[in-house]
């Protein structure tokens, strides 16, 4: 494992938590040379391709927030990445990174922290199953129908800033969406942007986590307006960020059954 810090610089008490907690569970935990002190974009890509191409390293822990991962997300070693496949750890800021990974080098990642949900995540061989909890917000969106595809997405705002860019093809794909600190216009937007540009073309379903500190307005009726007209199953109310599940590969969502499957990310 390799602490990294590509959406900007942690305090060391995290670095230590986070290195302890790993070890614990019998992993190798190194840092980044720069994962403390990360002065530009620069020191940040070099931390992340020093792992990419470190054979002993089999997963890219991402510590720390901020709000620079689209910076660095088309200056990655992906030719590296596509022929030594190593699991990128993250959400909401990082989701910008997993999207440029799927494609500019087809990886798979992890969508999460580094939780005990997290081991069964990246190193479990089972399927791992998300349920909505109806007493969510975001589960009143939920409709009806059942799909398969590849889960794709993560953080709405990094979507939208992915879309022409390192936006990869949802044709096909079960879209991720969740946010957090979105007004309902920005929402609106955003959403708009990407169903008229085409980029939301042939998706088979939305599996919608939650929106947090969005508003104040009608946050749900925007997304019913927006989604609705896909015409797909909608699965709301899933708990995206309390725990860590696979992204990037194929998963099955029963809006019926309230459930998400995610097939692991390393077979």
């Amino acid at each position: 494992m390799r602490l990294v810090s590509p959406t900007g610089s942690p305090e060391r008490a995290e670095v230590e938590r986070t290195t302890h907690w790993l070890e614990s569970l019998g992993l190798k935990v190194s840092v980044g040379t720069h994962t403390l002190d990360a002065a530009g974009d620069d020191d940040r890509i070099r931390d992340v391709d020093q792992a990419l191409r470190d054979l002993s390293v089999k997963a890219i822990i991402v510590v720390g927030g901020g709000t620079g991962a689209h910076r660095i997300a088309d200056d990655l070693d992906f030719t590296t990445a596509a022929h030594l496949p190593t699991l990128l750890v993250g959400f909401r800021d990082c989701t910008i990174l997993h999207l440029a990974f799927w494609e500019r080098a087809g990886l798979a990642g992890i969508y999460g922290g580094p939780d005990r949900s997290f081991v069964a995540a990246a190193f479990g061989t089972t399927p791992v199953l998300v349920r909505s909890e109806p007493d969510s917000h975001t589960a009143e969106l939920t409709t009806t129908g059942r799909a398969y595809g590849v889960l794709l997405g993560g953080d709405q705002e990094q979507i939208a800033t992915a879309a022409g860019w390192v936006l990869p093809s949802l044709h096909g794909a079960i879209l991720l969406l969740e946010g957090h600190g979105l007004r309902p216009s920005q929402i609106d937007r955003q959403l708009t942007m990407l169903q008229r540009t085409g980029r939301l073309q042939g998706v088979r379903a939305v599996a919608v986590g939650r929106y947090v500190e969005c508003g104040p307005g009608p946050v749900l009726d925007v997304l019913r307006e927006r989604l609705t007209p896909l015409g797909v199953p909608i699965l709301g109310g899933l708990p995206f960020g309390q725990g860590a599940v696979p992204i990037g590969t194929p998963a099955t969502l029963d809006a019926d059954a309230g459930t998400l499957t995610i097939e692991p990310a390393v077979s």
